[in-house]
C-alpha cells in the first residue's frame, strides 16, 4: 500500500519561506513522477509543481514559478517543496502526489492527506 505523508505546513507572514516534506512508503521514490497540488478555500484543486523520476526535469505552475522549487531524496524516499516569497494567495492545503508514468500535470495515482499553509500578516 502506497502512503504519502506530508509535513512542514504552518502559518507564516507574507515574504517568508517554508519547506514541506512528503515521506513516501510502499513504493520507491526513484520510480515515480512526484509533485504537489494545492487547494485554496472555495477554489478547485490546482497543479503546483512536479519532478520526474530522474529528478532532472521539473514542471512548475506560472503562479509559483521562480518562488517554489521541488526536490527529492530518493535514499530517504522523501519529496520536498521549498516555498519562498510567500503571498497570501498561496494559502491552501498542499497535497503531495505521485504516479508511475504520464503527464506531469495529472491525473495522479497517489495522494497524501494534505498539509495546511497559511500566509497572512
Amino acid at each position: 500500500q502506497v502512503q504519502l505523508v506530508e509535513s512542514g505546513g504552518g502559518s507564516v507572514q507574507p515574504g517568508d519561506s517554508l519547506k514541506l516534506s512528503c515521506l513516501v512508503s510502499g513504493r520507491s521514490l526513484s520510480e515515480e513522477m512526484m509533485g504537489w497540488f494545492r487547494q485554496a478555500p472555495g477554489k478547485e484543486r490546482e497543479f503546483v509543481i512536479a519532478i520526474d523520476s530522474t529528478g532532472r526535469n521539473t514542471h512548475t505552475s506560472g503562479h509559483v514559478n521562480g518562488r517554489f522549487f521541488v526536490s527529492r531524496d530518493n535514499v530517504k524516499n522523501t519529496l520536498f517543496l521549498e516555498m519562498s516569497r510567500l503571498k497570501p494567495e498561496d494559502t491552501a492545503v498542499y497535497y503531495c502526489v505521485g504516479k508511475t508514468a504520464g503527464s506531469a500535470y495529472g491525473p495522479y495515482e497517489y495522494w497524501g492527506q494534505g498539509t495546511q499553509v497559511t500566509v497572512s500578516a
